[in-house]
């Protein structure tokens, strides 16, 4: 349905849908005041802000499906949202729409040791898995930088990574099960306790649709049993071409380790400058993180090859770690590094393009080009085992101009990403951020196939409208204006 055509709300037309929302949650669960509002006007892309006409905070998937269906039947665009920590924009609010916060459905549902599974609500913060089930030696291997915060619900709409996501996989290889609210609040179930279903692959398709097929309630989750050993390497190069160098031999000799990350000179001293580890050598150009884990005789003898492989490319110094106590010191200027940069400038944009490894040095040296060019410093955190870059383009939004000129810098990365032969995004998602680039990356038949599956299952585009896919509002010139123009005639929007 085209946006022209959904509903108009003027403060007459939302106090009955005020009302009802009321009767389906109860008063304190609905947001209506405009200064409590101001709360929920962006996710952690804080650049872009939309104040929703109204929140919900339902406790259960009635509830929910109930709320969604309200939105359905009276053309009511909606956006759900988890804790609100995502990076692109996935969760900006429609500013006619009703916002779905699911942060009070925050319960463990089951956990089943024996089958290596556990369901939650999707409030519940990633972290909290972990804590439920390593009590019996379990734990959950997706772990975003931010999983004392984000929510289950939040990381599977984005399909999150993470440290430990080279060997184990990112969200959507742990996910087994959904509970979900359809975009006509219907409730379904797709996948279950078991890796393999028969039929399409339904669970696959909802991880990582940004909230534009529904809102999943319950998710069933695959729990790993924790290694028998796990070790910590940290190496300082006097290179950051060193260090990728380093990272290409040691996946090209077969080792995989569970996470491999690099932080260059000015993240290295931003993390130490906020948490004061002092395992971090400031004078490194680079510094790599190296875990390994599995059985001890392995860990051992790759152990070794790491260290040597670190020497043969330069190292300066090798940290080792195998207490827990320790590992956790090596790993905290790495979690901190996005918080670090909070404190290195007013502002940053952070992007999150993926490159193929063995592209690291060359991309690395060609966005040192372009802070150079534009004079905007950019400091580089990544998942470097999985080439998922996380450049941060430091800027004061005080000074006039300066944000647009950090989007253009982030859309050059973007593009140097695809141009590797890379992705415009490993963990962030698309949301209200990137999808200005979707035709840089998809031709026009990839874009139409694409919305041939959200039209399906969103006939009338109230989901998350304008997410994902490109639209004149948020792009201005794109490069697929014409057939942009050709799917809003079709009513694909």
């Amino acid at each position: 349905m085209r946006l022209n055509k959904l509903f108009s709300g003027t403060q007459d037309k939302w106090q009955p849908i005020i009302k009802q929302l009321e009767t389906i949650v109860s008063k304190d669960g609905v947001v209506r005041r405009r200064e409590e509002l101001l709360t929920y006007e962006c996710d952690g892309l804080a650049s872009y802000r939309q104040r929703p006409a109204v929140v919900v905070l339902p406790r259960t998937t009635e509830e929910v499906a109930a709320a969604v269906k309200l939105c359905h039947d009276n053309n009511i665009p909606w956006v759900a949202r988890g804790a609100g920590t995502g990076l692109s924009g996935g969760a900006l609010p429609h500013g006619e729409g009703v916002l779905i916060v699911t942060a009070r459905m925050n319960q463990i549902i089951a956990q089943d040791l024996d089958n290596h599974c556990i369901t939650v609500q999707p409030g519940v913060i990633n972290n909290w898995v972990t804590q439920a089930v390593s009590g019996a030696g379990f734990y959950y291997a997706p772990d975003p930088s931010s999983q004392i915060i984000c929510s289950i619900g939040g990381n599977v709409a984005e399909n999150s990574g993470g440290v430990h996501c080279l060997k184990y996989g990112v969200t959507t290889n742990h996910v087994l099960g959904l509970k979900l609210v359809t975009t006509e609040g219907e409730i379904i179930d797709v996948g279950g306790m078991i890796g393999e279903m028969p039929g399409y692959d339904l669970t696959g398709l909802f991880v990582g649709s940004e909230g534009t097929l529904g809102i999943a309630t319950e998710i069933t989750l695959r729990i790993l049993k924790r290694p028998e050993s796990v070790f910590v390497l940290l190496a300082n190069f006097p290179t950051v071409e060193d260090s990728g160098a380093a990272v290409a031999e040691i996946i090209s000799s077969g080792i995989i380790p569970a996470g491999m990350e690099i932080m260059d000179n000015l993240s290295i001293n931003a993390v130490e400058d906020i948490v004061n580890t002092g395992c971090y050598d400031r004078q490194a150009a680079a510094v790599l993180l190296v875990e390994l884990d599995g059985l001890k005789v392995e860990v051992e003898a790759y152990r070794t090859r790491v260290e040597a492989i670190c020497q043969k490319h330069n190292a300066t110094g090798i940290t080792s770690a195998e207490d827990l106590d320790t590992r956790a010191k090596l790993w905290k200027g790495r979690k901190a590094a996005f918080a670090a940069a909070g404190h290195m400038s007013p502002d940053y944009f952070v992007q999150d393009g993926v490159i193929p490894r063995t592209k690291l040095v060359e991309v690395l040296a060609e966005i040192n080009a372009l802070s150079d060019r534009y004079g905007y410093k950019i400091a580089n955190v990544f998942h470097a085992g999985d080439g998922n870059l996380h450049p941060l383009i430091l800027y004061d939004n005080a000074v006039p101009g300066a944000f647009a000129t950090v989007e253009e810098i982030g859309g050059e990365i973007l593009k140097l990403c695809v141009d590797a032969g890379g992705s415009l995004s490993g963990e962030h998602g698309i949301g209200a951020d990137k999808n200005c680039y979707m035709p840089y990356m998809f031709n026009s038949t990839d874009l139409e196939t694409m919305q041939y599956v959200r039209t399906a299952l969103n006939k009338k585009g109230l989901a998350n409208p304008d997410k994902i896919f490109p639209t004149p509002r948020s792009c201005g010139e794109a490069a697929n204006a014409q057939k942009i123009q050709q799917f809003k005639d079709a009513e694909l929007y």
